[in-house]
Parts: C-alpha cells; sequence; structure tokens
C-alpha cells in the first residue's frame, strides 16, 4: 500500500516538475499576437478645428508659409520587446500583453499623434513577430480615412540595440524608419545587433532557474516569455556573406556595426531612415564611449536625425567635466569631482574608503584601497557599482549625475551628447574633413506600447519607464540589476562578468528616478499623407519637444529669401535669425468625447488610463528664447572648451501666452571665419513634471554638496507620481552657416 502511494507520489513529482521545465524551456508557451485596432479614423471635424487653431496662431506671429506642423514619436515599443515584454509580467505590477494594435489606437485616440513609428527590438523580432508587426501597421493605416489626408500616418520601423562591453566596440542604439509599407518597400526581416559579450542570436539571456522562477511566478504570461526565449535561441540565423534578397525569408538577421547596419539597408535600397537615441544615456553606455569613432562611417543620406530627448532623458548638453579621463594609450582614470560634479569611480573611492578607516586599517592601505576602488570600478564599465557589493543605493548619492541640466539622462557621458557631435570633426581627409549635421527629435522609448505621452503629467508607472511599486513586489526584481546584498565590503572586487544579460548591469533603483514621460518628434510639412511627413524630416524641417505641442519657427532670414531650420547655407556676410514659438494648450482632464465613444470606458481606462490629449483653449506662456552657437572644429588638436556657447544668447517674451517672436544677428560671424551652428530653445513656464527636477531628492549642505538621496524610482509607491517643477521646452534643429565667399 504504502510502496503504491510512494510511486504515486513520485510520478506527480515527476509530472510536475516536467511541466514546471517545459514550462521554463518555452514549450507551453504561445506566439505574441499583434491584436486589431480600433476600425476607425478620428472624427474629420476635430482634426479640422485643431488645424484652425494652429493656423491662427501661426498667422498672428507672423507665419504665412502656409505649412502645418504635426507631431508624432518615432520611437514605440510594444510587448513584442523582450525588455517591454518582461516589464509587464505581473511580477513586475505590469499591464499584462500591450500588442501593437494597442499602440495603434493610443496614438489615435489616448495621445492625439498625427504620425508615429513602432520600433520593437529586432534582436528578438521572430519572423513570426516581424509578420505580425507588418500587418498591425497596414491595419493602423487602413483606418486611417483618405490616404491623402489620413487622421494618422503609421510607419514601419525597429530597433537595432547594440551594447557595447568598452568604449571601443560600443555603438548605442538606433532606430530604423522605413517610408513605405507595401511588399515591395519593406526588408524581408529586420537587421538587429550582434553585441559583444551577449549573442542574443545563439543563446537565451536568461538562466533556467530565472525561467522557473518567470513561470511559477507570472502564470500564462511567464510562460509566454520563456516561449519568447526559446524562439530567439532557436530561431535559425542568417548566414553570412549573403545578398540580403537571397536569404530565406524566415531566418533572423544580425551585423556587428552600425556600417554594416548601412550596407545592409543600401542592398534593399528602400527609403529608410536610421535615428540614434540614448546617446549620453549611461545606464548601458560604458564609461568612456566616444562618438567620434562613429564619424567615419557616418551615413549622412540615412543617418541625419538624432534623438536629442526622450523619455530615458536629455542628451543636448556638454558639460566641462568628464565622467572618464582618457589618456593617448586609452587607458581610464578617475577626475576629481568638478563643478558640482560627483565621478562615479571618485564615489567608489570615498566609500572604501570611509569603511575601511572605520575598521581600523592603517591609513597607506586605505589610501591603495581608494586607488584600486576607483581603477576596479572604471574597468568594469556599466558594472562599475558591481564592484562594491553590499552598498545600499543610496550610499553612491548624486555620483555620475549631472547637474543643472534639465532632465539629463543617467550616468550622462558627455562625449554622446548631441553638442558634442555637432563641434567635434574627423579630419583623416584634411580636403574634406567628416562632420555630423544631425535635425533634431523628441520620441517617447514608451515601452507599453503607448506613442506620445508626454501629453499629461499622470500615471507614473504606466506613462514613464520609473514603474515604481505596485504592492509588494518590486518592479523587474533582480532581473534589472538591484542591490547586492550583504554586508559593505572594506576593498574594491574587480567586476568578472559571467555572461549575463545587460539589463543585470544596470543599477535600477537611482536609474528609474530619472526617465520621463517621453518627447515628441514635430515636422513642418506641407500636407498631413506619408510623403509630406517623410519629405520634413529629409530636409530636417523637424524639431523635438519634451513632450509638450509647442510650436516653433526658426529661419535664417535675409534680403533674399528664409532658410528653414535644418538647412547647410554658405555666408560670408551677417548671418541674421528669426524665431517664432508659441506654448502648448493647457490640458483639461479627462478624454474627448469621440476618443469615448470609439473606444468605450473600459478601454480608455486601460490604455489611456482614463486621461487623453484634451486641449482646453489657452496656451501656456514661452517665457524665454534661448539660442545655442557651436563652431566646430578646424584642426584635429583644437580643444573643445569655448566651442559650444550654451547659452549664448538669452531673449525675454511676454509674459501673457501670445507667444514670441525674436530676431537676432551673430556680429562675430564675419571676423571668426568659421562655420557655425546655430539652434534655438523656446522655454515654457515652469510646470510639475514627472521626475522634472531632482530626482534624487537631495539633501545638500551649506555648500550645496548632496549629503543624503531619497530617489524617486522603482522602490517609490506607483501611486506617487513623483512631480516637482521643471520647464518644458522645445529644440530646433540647427541651421548650420559655413563659411564662405
Amino acid at each position: 500500500m504504502f510502496k503504491w502511494i510512494g510511486g504515486v507520489l513520485l510520478l506527480l513529482a515527476v509530472g510536475v516538475g516536467a511541466y514546471l521545465y517545459a514550462g521554463a524551456m518555452g514549450f507551453l508557451g504561445r506566439e505574441g499576437v499583434a491584436g486589431v485596432p480600433h476600425g476607425s479614423a478620428r472624427p474629420e471635424p476635430v482634426g479640422a478645428e485643431a488645424s484652425a487653431r494652429q493656423a491662427s496662431t501661426a498667422h498672428s506671429l507672423g507665419d504665412n508659409s502656409g505649412s502645418q506642423i504635426l507631431f508624432g514619436d518615432f520611437h514605440v515599443h510594444t510587448t513584442f520587446s523582450f525588455d517591454a515584454f518582461l516589464l509587464n509580467l505581473p511580477m513586475a505590477g505590469g499591464a499584462g500583453a500591450r500588442p501593437p494594435a494597442d499602440a495603434c489606437d493610443f496614438a489615435r485616440f489616448c495621445s492625439a499623434l498625427d504620425f508615429w513609428s513602432i520600433n520593437d527590438h529586432a534582436e528578438n523580432l521572430t519572423p513570426h513577430l516581424w509578420r505580425e508587426t507588418v500587418e498591425s501597421v497596414r491595419q493602423c493605416n487602413a483606418a486611417a480615412g483618405d490616404p491623402a489626408n489620413p487622421d494618422l500616418v503609421t510607419y514601419l520601423g525597429w530597433e537595432w540595440s547594440q551594447i557595447g562591453t568598452r568604449p571601443d566596440n560600443h555603438y548605442g542604439h538606433k532606430n530604423v524608419v522605413m517610408l513605405g509599407t507595401g511588399d515591395d518597400e519593406i526588408p524581408a526581416r529586420p537587421v538587429s545587433a550582434r553585441s559583444p559579450g551577449l549573442d542574443t542570436q545563439n543563446r537565451a539571456p536568461l538562466s533556467l532557474a530565472q525561467r522557473l522562477g518567470l513561470t511559477l511566478i507570472n502564470g500564462e504570461r511567464g510562460r509566454d516569455f520563456t516561449h519568447l526565449l526559446r524562439k530567439m535561441a532557436t530561431e535559425p540565423r542568417c548566414p553570412d556573406g549573403v545578398p540580403v534578397r537571397e536569404l530565406p525569408v524566415d531566418c533572423m538577421e544580425g551585423v556587428v556595426t552600425p556600417e554594416e547596419l548601412f550596407s545592409k539597408l543600401d542592398e534593399w535600397g528602400l527609403p529608410s531612415l536610421v535615428i540614434p537615441h540614448g546617446t549620453a544615456w549611461g545606464m548601458y553606455t560604458p564609461a568612456g564611449s566616444d562618438w567620434r569613432k562613429q564619424l567615419r562611417g557616418h551615413d549622412p543620406a540615412r543617418q541625419s536625425l538624432v534623438e536629442i530627448y526622450s523619455g530615458h532623458g536629455n542628451s543636448e548638453q556638454l558639460p566641462t567635466w568628464r565622467e572618464v579621463e582618457i589618456a593617448a594609450d586609452g587607458s581610464l582614470s578617475c577626475p576629481e569631482p568638478k563643478a558640482g560634479y560627483l565621478p562615479s569611480c571618485w564615489r567608489a573611492g570615498e566609500l572604501i574608503g570611509d569603511r575601511c578607516r572605520e575598521d581600523g586599517v592603517e591609513a597607506s592601505e586605505c589610501s591603495r584601497r581608494v586607488v584600486a576602488a576607483r581603477q576596479n570600478y572604471l574597468d568594469a564599465f556599466q558594472a562599475g557599482w558591481k564592484t562594491l557589493p553590499g552598498y545600499p543605493t543610496n550610499d553612491w548619492l548624486d555620483a555620475g549625475q549631472a547637474p543643472d541640466m534639465f532632465q539629463p539622462a543617467f550616468n550622462f557621458r558627455p562625449r554622446g551628447s548631441v553638442q558634442y557631435m555637432l563641434a567635434i570633426r574627423d579630419f583623416s581627409d584634411p580636403a574634406a574633413p567628416k562632420r555630423f549635421d544631425f535635425g533634431f527629435l523628441g520620441s517617447s522609448d514608451n515601452h507599453m506600447a503607448s506613442p506620445g505621452t508626454g501629453y499629461k503629467e499622470v500615471a507614473r508607472g504606466e506613462m514613464s519607464e520609473g514603474r515604481g511599486r505596485s504592492g509588494d513586489p518590486v518592479g523587474g526584481g533582480g532581473m534589472f540589476g538591484g542591490e547586492i546584498e550583504g554586508e559593505p565590503v572594506a576593498e574594491s572586487v574587480p567586476f568578472v562578468s559571467s555572461g549575463e544579460s545587460p539589463l543585470q548591469l544596470f543599477e535600477i533603483e537611482r536609474a528609474s528616478a530619472y526617465f520621463a514621460t517621453g518627447g515628441l518628434v514635430a515636422v513642418h510639412s506641407a500636407g498631413r499623407d506619408r510623403q509630406a511627413i517623410w519629405d520634413a524630416l529629409q530636409r530636417k524641417e523637424v524639431y523635438a519637444t519634451s513632450g509638450r505641442r509647442t510650436l516653433l519657427w526658426f529661419d535664417l532670414v535675409d534680403e533674399a529669401r528664409s532658410v528653414p531650420m535644418g538647412s547647410t547655407v554658405e555666408r560670408s556676410a551677417l548671418p541674421r535669425f528669426r524665431v517664432r514659438a508659441a506654448g502648448s494648450f493647457e490640458q483639461q482632464p479627462g478624454c474627448p468625447d469621440h476618443a469615448i465613444d470609439a473606444l468605450g470606458p473600459e478601454r480608455i481606462a486601460a490604455i489611456c488610463r482614463g486621461e487623453c490629449h484634451h486641449p482646453g483653449e489657452t496656451r501656456r506662456p514661452i517665457t524665454r528664447i534661448e539660442v545655442v552657437r557651436i563652431r566646430p572644429q578646424i584642426r584635429a588638436d583644437e580643444p573643445l572648451e569655448g566651442l559650444v556657447e550654451d547659452p549664448w544668447k538669452t531673449l525675454p517674451c511676454p509674459a501673457d501666452g501670445s507667444g514670441c517672436v525674436v530676431e537676432f544677428s551673430d556680429p562675430d560671424f564675419e571676423t571668426a571665419g568659421r562655420d557655425t551652428v546655430y539652434y534655438a530653445r523656446a522655454i515654457e513656464a515652469p510646470d510639475a513634471l514627472i521626475h522634472g527636477s531632482d530626482p534624487l531628492r537631495c539633501t545638500r549642505d551649506a555648500a550645496g554638496n548632496c549629503t543624503a538621496i531619497d530617489p524617486c524610482g522603482m522602490n517609490t509607491p506607483r501611486s506617487d507620481d513623483c512631480l516637482s517643477e521643471a520647464e518644458p521646452r522645445a529644440w530646433s534643429s540647427p541651421i548650420y552657416v559655413d563659411f564662405g565667399s
């Protein structure tokens, strides 16, 4: 009898174990499904009224060009992306499946955009998921009404998500956006990145134990996630060296460098844009990474725009400090604190020094440990914080964070800032120096299938990536880094990678306090159709906003004609410029009736979080116009100090919200006799923004040093929107004025 019972129990145990193992290995889950978007466009009177209001404002500011400003988001993830899927699991307090159909409905009815693109990570876009994405994009466009005057244009794209292990092999992330959506207008498959140290094309990025945990805790969604992991690891890889049109349809394609990506797109010969983003974002960028190396292989025809601002922060400014010093031989050393900036490597030495002295170790040994701690931090690149196990997040204070910037990216990398890009040149060919002449755009980098989230500062856990705590679970847990438990060590530990996912190298708690709701891309377009918007992007007649629908014009004006933002011109005489700007409309609570009628109250609550773009009658004031002047290098050894003047001019605007028109000239241009870059920032009046200012909530001493922090991040309740005052803004694309006769 007992043997029989024991046998049954053994069989049950084996069965349960087999079931759990099968789930963890991905044999029981399902492929992702894109869903079906709502089948109709916004009512025509809604769009006509918005266009008329904008035209009236433009006319009042003296713009009679007849073009219209359209707003979009060119950086949108759904739960077809590996990280978005993980963030939206039940264990992270996530919303569950947020497929491409949700993104279409959100763009149309929640944020009321004019255009958007889908940009899921190519590294996990299996052939099935790519087909689902293509079909969903076509469905979203089919619902848009007259193709010559659609309510919403949806572009197909993906993200090329490269992460290097060192500055020399790091290239970062780039969004690829295609013009067309027909079978003969798109690649058969997206092109992914092959990152050193983590070949996602050959193995799943999580261990068996982690996958078991996912299936146990997250039920059906956990099994679906492990199914995705299995497909990522087992789908056939495209062979190298074969022309793209001769490759099998159902293989996954990857390349190592941006030059190879450009080459693949050239082989397809289809209109496309490649848009770098997160360029100064230190979450995944190794310290010391430098955009100078990307100049030689730069493709100005495809890579003509750069994302200056997103929900991951601002990548604009070039500060006077650096996160590391780089010697001529490429070796890294730790700089001393400067201009309010505390290098993370320096803080690592302080923490070890304090602990060493508390333990009564002699001074010379403590000094040695301090030096070693700083070098170990540098040698670990993104994982520097892991060289000090046991130290709580708050012990790092504000180390590594950019002071006095508007919503800067976490662990800011100055050599990836947009101003740095515009200041440097490559003189490998002295007769034809290379440069970046980017136009600027903003986008969201949202991972909740929610394009254009910056219209209202609500629902931090869904409208930004700074999820916050929902009940007992901590969003993402150890799969996204987190503190290393135990007693703080008295001596730094060199970091040795065990091949873990880059997600586990991220210093997530402080970083999550730096996530914003996201930006927008605005175009000056001759029409609302797909080609007209694309033409504006190609002209770089485009600008970025921090999420609000600020109106902005920036032109070089002379007796002959006006030259718009994004242009490159040659001048020898005094250049004159005009900036026009009007603030965004104050938002009304809730959603407009047409959105509620279309989606219904339940779906409005589920995907819009009950709040939509709902402009009132009053525009917010523009307080000032700031002008930035950059004089790019004229020789390889010219120091960058003084080449970026920010702000070069500050011009006040009326306080009554009526808009702003200012003009200025550059009397130094003729005497300097060198190429010069100009762009304008339109600054709106302060408003309460999610993670708006001081996201670490520093306590400061009399000298202004941060002595304690209370980060508003993953461990802060999700109900806390972490609001603080900051100034929403818009950045014009530059005008490049080359000096010549």
